[in-house]
């Protein structure tokens, strides 16, 4: 069974369906087309040496990082050994995502920046930025969040208390009335 699973996640083809099996039959369908050429592509450049050393599980979690699938809970060990073999890349506290190396094969570098994320100052850079083009009425956070719409509202907020203790930028109001702007000394 498990060879069947690893065939079709390395030939890009659907995963078997079980559908209509019951307690005295097993009915397996197997689909025969290629699904998603950059798939293919992708399997192909992790290389023959990388793919002779992974498993079930592994050709699984590849398969659900790159269909942006829900992994299964149990799956952290095996997400562990993908990231040692540089297949897989952590991007947060339980979010992974295929290495760049791999976006890159199939001509997707901007979906990995994507699901990645810009880094840190980047973001930082482009709140300033948001600040200063609404300098004289001031940025609520409301505004930020469309700067920035994968950050959740606390993660925004961090950046900016970051921003607020370099002294690039104040906060007047509280709330949801409260108004960013640039210090006059950072401009």
């Amino acid at each position: 069974m498990n060879l069947i699973y690893e065939l079709c996640i390395k030939e890009a083809k659907a995963l078997p369906d079980f559908h209509g099996t019951d307690a005295n039959l097993v009915k397996i369908t197997l689909n025969g087309l290629v699904i998603d050429v950059r798939m293919l592509s992708l399997i192909n450049s992790i290389g023959n040496e990388k793919l002779e050393v992974l498993s079930t599980d592994d050709f699984l979690i590849i398969n659900y990082l790159f269909h942006k699938a829900k992994m299964p809970e149990n799956s952290l060990r095996n997400v562990k050994r993908l990231i040692e073999l540089g297949i897989v890349e952590q991007i947060g506290r339980s979010k992974f995502a295929l290495a760049r190396s791999f976006y890159k094969a199939i001509g997707k570098t901007g979906v990995h920046t994507r699901l990645v994320g810009l880094d840190k100052k980047t973001n930082k850079a482009l709140i300033i930025e948001h600040i200063k083009k609404n300098e004289e009425k001031g940025a609520p956070l409301k505004e930020l969040h469309q700067v920035l719409p994968g950050h959740s509202r606390a993660q925004l907020q961090v950046l900016l208390r970051e921003l607020h203790r370099d002294g690039k930028v104040y906060c007047i109001g509280n709330t949801s009335s409260a108004k960013w702007f640039l210090s006059k000394n950072k401009q």
